[in-house]
């Protein structure tokens, strides 16, 4: 099972030699997927969450492949109605043999109103638009993951993906998100596509009920990526931005919680 990151692409704290300084420390530290984040505009609804400066994802791992030399490159997620999908498909390929075949594309619809109309796109177009990018990058031969949790998601999965790419669930819903899966890929007469989650990474003492996978102590951590490796799990993303902004000014932190884990997996 390869074990990967999301590094924060945007944020107060966000800047090209920190950026640099992530790759470096990840694939330092024998991770196997370096992934970033998407958005184009920064409206008041991405403001929310994900604050400027956003560096644009194709731009940044591009600007990564050069200061890197093994780790596989990628998105969690590409917001793929956002861009023509020949236009995707071209970035996707050009990207892919300049870092020497080191990408992978997660794709998902998207969710910021605000965003799409700067953008001119119709966000009820967003799931035809995003079956649309997928195929182009099939065609150049991209992996693709496909993010979400919908009928819509699973099914776009099953018909179109190479594997399912859900952020931050609990284990309960992994379980059954897995299940559903599977369930379609039988109705659609089609293979199992492989799983690809990406989960939080949040080291504490404090945890609820609800409980995430990747969030609680050192080992409830491992238990996590034991049980995902038990499910036959092709790959892991570890995401360390809890939500937070202001984490972005102090990456030590999450360098940490990263090095602790992967000491205890390694």
């Amino acid at each position: 099972m390869r074990i990967g990151v999301n590094v924060p692409n945007f944020g107060p704290g966000t800047n090209p030699a920190v950026l640099r300084d992530w790759a470096r420390t990840v694939e330092g530290l024998g991770f196997d997927l370096l992934m970033v984040s998407d958005h184009v505009v920064v409206t008041p609804d991405v403001a929310e969450q994900y604050p400027e400066p956003f560096y644009e994802p194709f731009t940044t791992l591009s600007w990564l492949a050069g200061v890197t030399e093994r780790i596989t490159l990628g998105t969690t997620v590409l917001i793929a109605p956002y861009r023509h999908p020949l236009l995707v498909a071209r970035m996707a390929a050009n990207l892919r043999a300049l870092s020497g075949d080191r990408l992978v594309m997660g794709v998902g619809v998207g969710w910021a109103r605000q965003e799409f109309e700067a953008l001119g796109v119709p966000f009820s177009a967003r799931g035809r638009l995003t079956d649309e990018v997928v195929t182009a990058l099939r065609e150049v031969g991209v992996p693709v993951w496909v993010g979400g949790q919908s009928d819509g998601a699973l099914r776009r999965t099953v018909r179109l993906g190479d594997a399912w790419h859900p952020l931050r669930l609990t284990r309960s819903a992994w379980r059954e998100g897995v299940d559903r899966l599977a369930a379609v890929a039988v109705a659609e007469d089609r293979p199992m596509p492989a799983l690809a989650p990406r989960i939080l990474l949040r080291l504490t003492d404090s945890v609820g009920a609800d409980r995430r996978m990747g969030e609680g102590s050192i080992e409830d951590v491992v238990a996590d990526l034991e049980a995902l490796r038990e499910d036959g799990v092709e790959a892991v993303v570890l995401d360390p931005f809890v939500g937070d902004p202001d984490e972005t000014r102090h990456p030590e932190v999450a360098w940490q919680a990263l090095a602790t884990v992967r000491k205890e997996i390694r």
